[in-house]
């Protein structure tokens, strides 16, 4: 009875949510001040700081599809039904060949696509690829009297490898293995433990993450930016002839100064924490990734859609590139379900995977129910995606539920995850700028920033359910932020990683009247923690020391930061 209160109560706020931000520009500002209830007095003291500029708060409203400021477009233009190429729902039958044959038609036609998945349950041992844009996957809904995609395989048994080549080679080279003495496991680590999905979007010819050196492609740079404060969109470059409005390009930040460089200073400001060594050797490869558009140029002066990450100047120079991309691509209204397989443990999933997205710029996936899976969503190489409306579950221990990695601007909304995770909530390397809103995580919930100058990302209205852990003095703990990744791309994150409206409920654990403390101890410097709330009295040990706000407060006045800055934003 617990359970379905709580997920009674998300779903309401599911459907509030999505009626603040599904709207056009003009109708957004109403709409917020109706339903959201913002208000300018009382609100938390960062919010004067910040606009005083005398403490950095990113604005985090860019995030999602065209930068949160239109709705996600509801295609209906032409349709490609998979039960006119030989799929039969529920006849028991394999129908990967004719959804291969629909995809491939899909392909085939010029501009926007449908292809139109219609109820009941379709079997799938293929993957189902998506190379260009314009394209949209469509089932019936995702919940009863909808459609269902059943993966009996998981993509070690029909994966040719070549797609994951230069993973395995790296896994291979460097000896990338699983190793718990006490389980009796030292096994290699697995390619799709992050990687892959069986519904695979990638551009032709395009690398979802940089493994080894000698497949990096050359950069086509296309000129250099030589001054730009951080937080503007106004950047001056040397030669602006070969750059159009409209263009979606890279902005990229090397550091070719080693250990000691301005561009690790930007990342990590004053800390002690020991910096991995990815960050300085390798100076040819972009270490801060940006992709945006060119609004407009004036002169060499060039207005980009969304802020400068960090200041471009002398000391920490960057360069617009070259970003091959697709856009316009959604996935919707499906259930994917995977059977209840074993589980092998972390590092060793076998291809249990769903959506694998990369190349992507403005695109979506909304409402679906993922179970059973190794990992629900993976998103790499992409920017300006809003995830919506998604339900994680099942019984096997899987690795992600929705994965933030080399991505920017990336929003996942309404996420509620009832299946045992490694990681629940994750923004991994390179992530920048993306969002977390609106969650809810029932099951051992982790906040991970996987270390990779993953920095200035937003864990958003969060809430948690946690049985409480006791320490060898009998207090009561919980290890909620959890910095994992390799050393050689510690620390955990890099400055400005915030949490706004932590909602924790503790279900069990400690009693009524004991304090519980939260831990995050091998994270990144600079952190803001703005609002934790919950049943019990909470402390925070988050290491090394943020900026700290309205602990144990309700955060009524600003219970979004997004939705606050963007309210702000389309306001002027």
């Amino acid at each position: 009875m617990l359970s379905k209160l709580f997920r009674r109560k998300v779903a309401m706020q599911s459907d509030d949510r999505a009626k603040c931000v599904a709207t056009t520009i003009k109708p957004v500002v109403l709409i917020f001040a109706l339903c959201c209830s913002f208000t300018s007095n009382a609100s938390p003291e960062i919010l004067q700081l910040a606009k005083s500029n005398k403490l950095r708060l990113p604005d985090y409203s860019y995030a999602g599809y065209k930068h949160g400021a239109t709705d996600i477009p509801l295609v209906k233009k032409r349709l490609v039904n998979i039960q006119d190429y030989g799929a039969v729902a529920d006849d028991g039958r394999d129908d990967s060949r004719a959804i291969l044959k629909a995809l491939e038609k899909a392909h085939a036609i010029e501009g926007p696509v449908v292809v139109m998945f219609p109820r009941g349950k379709y079997i799938v041992s293929e993957i189902l690829p998506i190379r260009r844009g314009n394209i949209v996957l469509r089932g019936a809904g995702a919940g009863d009297g909808g459609t269902t995609l059943f993966f009996p395989r998981p993509l070690r048994m029909i994966d040719n490898g070549e797609s994951l080549k230069e993973l395995t080679e790296y896994l291979t080279k460097y000896d990338k293995r699983q190793k718990e003495e006490h389980n009796n496991i030292n096994v290699p680590f697995s390619e799709y433990s992050w990687s892959g999905g069986f519904i695979w979007i990638q551009k032709e010819g395009t690398r979802a993450a940089p493994y080894l050196e000698e497949y990096d492609p050359v950069i086509k740079v296309i000129t250099n930016a030589l001054q730009g404060e951080a937080g503007s969109r106004r950047i001056e470059v040397d030669n602006a002839d070969n750059i159009s409005v409209g263009d979606v390009l890279e902005l990229q930040w090397l550091n070719k100064d080693g250990e000691k460089g301005a561009l690790i200073q930007e990342l990590y400001g004053n800390t002690d924490l020991k910096i991995g060594s990815h960050h300085w050797t390798r100076p040819e490869r972009p270490l801060i990734r940006q992709k945006t558009e060119v609004l407009s140029i004036n002169g060499n002066q060039i207005t980009i859609s969304d802020p400068l990450l960090h200041t471009v100047s002398s000391e920490t120079p960057a360069q617009f590139a070259e970003w091959e991309h697709i856009t316009e691509v959604g996935i919707e209204d499906l259930h994917l379900s995977f059977p209840e397989a074993p589980s092998f443990g972390h590092h060793m999933e076998q291809g249990y995977n769903g959506v694998y997205v990369t190349s992507v710029f403005n695109g979506w996936i909304r409402n679906l129910k993922i179970t059973n899976a190794d990992s629900g969503v993976l998103t790499y190489n992409s920017a300006n995606l809003t995830i919506t409306d998604i339900q994680s579950e099942g019984t096997r221990r899987g690795h992600y539920a929705v994965h933030t990695g080399n991505v920017h601007n990336v929003l996942v909304k309404n996420l509620m995850i009832n299946n045992p995770l490694v990681h629940s909530l994750t923004f991994n390397t390179q992530a920048t700028k993306s969002v977390f809103l609106n969650a809810h995580v029932f099951n051992t919930p982790v906040l991970d920033q996987h270390a990779g100058s993953n920095h200035q990302n937003l864990f958003d209205d969060i809430h948690v359910y946690i049985t409480a852990l006791r320490d060898k003095q009998n207090n009561a703990y919980y290890p909620l932020w959890d910095g994992s990744g390799a050393g050689y791309w510690q620390p955990g994150h890099g400055r400005f990683n915030t949490t706004w409206n932590l909602k924790v409920t503790v279900l069990g654990g400690a009693d009524r009247d004991e304090k519980v403390t939260l831990y995050g101890k091998e994270e990144g410097p600079e952190a803001r923690i703005v609002g934790v709330s919950g049943n019990r009295q909470f402390a925070v040990d988050y290491r090394p020391t943020p900026y700290m706000e309205a602990i144990n407060s309700n955060m009524d006045t600003v219970p979004s930061l997004y939705l606050w800055q963007l309210q702000q934003r389309l306001q002027k």
